[in-house]
């Protein structure tokens, strides 16, 4: 059965847009889209047509990306695709907190808390750090004022900034946590496992609940988010295209 709460996961880059994010984003009638240093995201109705399709090529200007995110709709034949890519999202069942992590290879054994797991906060003089991890383990799109749609969270090892994740699309009563990877030299520490727990602590703390979203490809990660108690929610399709 459908969780009726879970509607604004539908359109997730459109309600952020409208909502929590307007702040960092620009909208042209129903089409709406990031700032370019944030993310890439746009968003047009399920049900777009010529007119909403036109408001989003002026937004972002001839021979830009547009990365539609899980948006169903499909622009006119003259928008190049870029990429497709099949994933599925996934959502926190409820509004109770996370257990102690499962201590297998991947987690590397119970949480203790954020104070006793080198888990830090991240902010703007942690970027070119957050960038330079991004970049070597490649979680997915993360730019220079990422950071911004919401709480970062990473762990240091002797200083050095080996694991992060944190909050990016926020519709209506909900929050996606993102952007999780780890360093390879750092990987089997449990390091993604207990930053997720953390940030679906705080999620919950302020009564919003958390989702994903992740590649179908990537089992691992899909394996670790169902230990730590999210369930499927749906497929999506991830599209990119670029104006004409």
């Amino acid at each position: 059965m459908e969780d009726r709460d879970a509607v604004a996961l539908d359109d997730p880059v459109g309600a952020s847009l409208r909502g929590a994010h307007a702040h960092l984003g620009r909208r042209a009638g129903m089409a709406t889209t990031y700032l370019p240093d944030v993310a890439t995201f746009s968003a047009v109705p399920a049900d777009a047509g010529a007119a909403e399709w036109a408001d989003l090529a002026r937004l972002l200007g001839p021979d830009a990306f547009a990365d539609m995110f899980s948006c169903p709709a499909i622009p006119p034949s003259d928008w190049e695709p870029v990429f497709v890519l099949e994933g599925r999202q996934l959502i926190w069942p409820g509004s109770g907190r996370p257990g102690p992590p499962d201590a297998g290879a991947e987690t590397g054994g119970a949480d203790k808390g954020v104070a006793d797991t080198g888990i830090v906060e991240l902010g703007p003089d942690d970027v070119p750090e957050m960038l330079d991890l991004v970049e070597r383990t490649r979680p997915g799109p993360f730019w220079p004022r990422t950071h911004e749609l919401g709480t970062y969270l990473g762990v240091r090892d002797q200083g050095t900034l080996v694991a992060m994740a944190g909050e990016r699309l926020r519709p209506p009563g909900w929050t996606e946590i993102s952007a999780v990877c780890t360093a390879p030299e750092a990987r089997g520490q449990g390091h993604a496992a207990r930053l997720v727990s953390a940030l679906v602590a705080r999620v919950v703390a302020r009564d919003e609940r958390p989702f994903l979203h992740v590649a179908e490809a990537n089992t691992a990660a899909i394996a670790l988010y169902e230990r730590l108690g999210f369930k499927t929610r749906k497929d999506v399709t991830f599209r990119g295209f670029r104006t004409p």
